[in-house]
């Protein structure tokens, strides 16, 4: 809690509050639907709250935004963003029963109002968003080929409508296809931890 209090000094204490109950919240819930690796449980704050906030160090959501977070798995990154980001509205989505679950009950807990979770392939939402999300998900092209149907241009944002996602390594093949739309930030840049080195936030304008 400390690491994200020292990079997000502007939270209310209701916020600090929410992040500071995911921990053993993930805990309770990873001992019985494996969400999280379960040697990376310790890390969770870092490696999956901080991880997923890096989004909001290149974009900061304006009140009514849309937001879809494709194969969320447990949360990530859309129960972070959902809280730092209350007036926003978040749709988590995973074609996994199991993982929508723990979602559902982890947003419960923690009072999320402005999230929906939906067990579903992103392949057949016909709904529109004003982003999309993801965290290590698939190769950039086959989310777009997923995705781009479901987000609407334009926007109200300082960053136009697009695809955002986490990504790792080596990804310029990812990323030839839609170099003039393309535009990534490294997180170390954001966050001290060696975790973050070669750890990127990829925004694709559509």
């Amino acid at each position: 809690m400390e690491q994200i209090a020292q990079y997000f000094p502007e939270l209310t204490q209701a916020q600090r509050d929410q992040f500071a109950q995911l921990e053993p919240l993930y805990r309770l819930w990873n001992s019985q639907i494996n969400v999280i690796s379960r040697k990376d449980i310790d890390n969770l704050m870092i490696h999956h709250v901080l991880h997923s906030l890096a989004i909001a160090k290149v974009v900061q959501f304006a009140k009514g935004t849309t937001i879809m977070d494709i194969g969320t798995g447990g949360g990530f990154p859309g129960i972070p963003l959902a809280i730092l980001f209350p007036n926003c509205k978040f749709t988590l989505v995973d074609s996994i029963a199991k993982k929508t679950k723990v979602t559902s009950e982890v947003a419960k807990a923690v009072g999320l109002h402005n999230v929906e979770v939906i067990t579903a392939r992103a392949e057949d939402l016909k709904q529109e968003w004003d982003f999309v999300v993801s965290r290590a998900v698939a190769p950039v092209p086959k989310l777009m080929a997923w995705v781009e149907k479901n987000i609407h241009p334009g926007g109200i944002n300082n960053l136009p409508n697009g695809l955002i996602c986490l990504k790792g390594g080596d990804i310029k093949e990812e990323l030839k296809p839609y170099h003039k739309w393309a535009t990534k930030w490294n997180i170390d840049d954001f966050f001290e931890d060696d975790y973050f080195v070669e750890k990127y936030v990829i925004h694709i304008e559509v």
